[in-house]
């Protein structure tokens, strides 16, 4: 076993690489998140979102935004008219996410956009997520980096999405595969 490499950890690129803000900024981001975004009282969703939009979030109007979210960093995230973001989401966002209009998150869905290079030096590596209008990402789901879901796609609750989901497209499982088509048999 002896042959097995170990990376060396205290050798590791840091995470501050994907910080882009002065050090102050992201401290105090994480108190404002902790009492308005963390917070799981019943505080109005306003409220978050004019948080999260004087530390840099782009959301549009009519957005909802659930208690017991998190949000790593409020100026990489992108939100849409009229989307739900449900209970407990969590934004580890070190790389930019784009959430389209009209689109739902529900609760606990997990969109990470940061991973490591295990092979050699476990650096930050992050790439953005794009989830497209209309699109409804369902309860406890995982996002990882670099996937697009297209526009109005739905992900059934509890699957891992990586890579690209097609427009309409119904996809599920760990690790998330087509199942189907959403409007399916639906008059047009």
């Amino acid at each position: 076993m002896s042959d097995i490499p170990v990376i060396d950890l205290s050798q590791a690129p840091g995470e501050r690489a994907a910080w882009d803000r002065p050090a102050w900024q992201v401290y105090l981001w994480a108190i404002f998140e902790l009492i308005f975004i963390t917070n799981p009282w019943q505080i109005s969703s306003g409220l978050r979102i004019r948080v999260l939009r004087a530390f840099g979030a782009d959301i549009g109007h009519g957005v909802v935004f659930r208690p017991r979210t998190r949000v790593k960093f409020p100026w990489k995230l992108h939100i849409g008219d009229r989307s739900w973001i449900g209970e407990g989401v969590w934004f580890h966002n070190q790389d930019h996410v784009h959430v389209g209009h009209d689109v739902v998150i529900s609760q606990e869905t997990f969109i990470t956009t940061g991973s490591h290079r295990h092979r050699v030096d476990m650096a930050l590596v992050t790439r953005p997520v794009v989830i497209h209008e209309g699109a409804w990402i369902t309860s406890r789901c995982m996002v990882v980096g670099g996937t697009t879901v297209g526009r109005s796609a739905l992900i059934q609750p509890m699957s891992v999405v990586s890579g690209d989901i097609g427009a309409a497209e119904v996809w599920g499982g760990v690790p998330a595969r087509r199942v189907g088509t959403r409007f399916e048999g639906l008059r047009q």
